[in-house]
């Protein structure tokens, strides 16, 4: 019953990202911590993203433009390796705060706190138009790299932060999108990279078949949506979906989750 709830959700989360406006790792990240611990969470996102980056890199990355992979997209690398270090350190920290229900014993942990709250943040900045329209001059493209590559390893959230300062950098629409694609999965990478180590020592070796079928609804409701739903815009679910963002996100944060 787990592997067809998993990827049964796994597979809408996907194809809502399309309705709502929301990125993929947004909802997926909410989705896999409902199933997993939060680090491993991040992590299965970050596969998904990672193969669905690669799956676009092939039909669009020979767009990407050179100088703005090395002036935005060297700083995101460098600081994805820094922020998935910071991920896998902090679940490693005490719980904060420790509370009963019932027979249930519930703790609030560093890593879940945080995540929550940047969960909260990001759900925000994709959701509110006048957030997206903020511009960031080319001269900040370094800058850019490093908040994107930063938060991308440290929770999985990078693509809101990524347009923000790519959209001005002079490109067209073929090179801009080649160019995000590209620096999406050097990211992906180096983040993965780094949280192999927890990723096999967190018992998921048990769970591989699990975890396949998961990632695989996940990369077919992706390439369903895109295909069928990208250009559907409704108000009510991006609304819903925010909220149901929220709840989940104060869920982890206050430790039910």
């Amino acid at each position: 019953m787990d592997y067809v709830i998993i990827c049964i959700v796994a597979f809408l989360a996907s194809i809502l990202t399309f309705f709502s406006g929301f990125g993929l790792g947004t909802i997926l990240l909410s989705v896999f911590a409902l199933f997993f611990p939060i680090e491993v969470a991040i992590a299965l996102t970050g596969v998904v993203h990672f193969f669905n980056s690669i799956f676009k890199l092939i039909l669009v990355g020979k767009n990407a433009s050179k100088k703005v992979l090395i002036y935005f997209g060297i700083p995101a690398v460098i600081f994805a390796f820094i922020g998935a270090y910071i991920l896998i350190n902090i679940t490693d920290l005490n719980p904060i705060y420790t509370y009963v229900i019932g027979v249930r014993n519930f703790e609030i942990t560093p890593v879940k706190l945080i995540i929550s709250i940047l969960l909260i943040v990001f759900a925000i900045i994709e959701l509110l138009p006048f957030i997206k329209r903020i511009k960031f001059e080319k001269k900040h493209l370094p800058f850019g790299g490093i908040l994107s590559g930063f938060f991308g390893g440290l929770s999985g959230h990078q693509g809101a932060l990524r347009t923000a300062f790519l959209i001005n950098a002079g490109l067209t629409k073929e090179t801009f999108i080649g160019t995000a694609v590209v620096i999406s999965c050097f990211v992906d990478f180096s983040r993965l990279s780094v949280y192999t180590t927890r990723i096999l020592n967190s018992g998921l070796d048990d769970n591989i078949t699990l975890i396949l079928c998961a990632t695989l609804s996940a990369i077919l409701g992706a390439v369903i949506g895109n295909k069928l739903l990208k250009k559907i815009t409704l108000d009510f679910i991006q609304k819903l979906v925010a909220i149901l963002l929220v709840l989940i996100s104060l869920a982890l944060g206050i430790g039910l989750i």
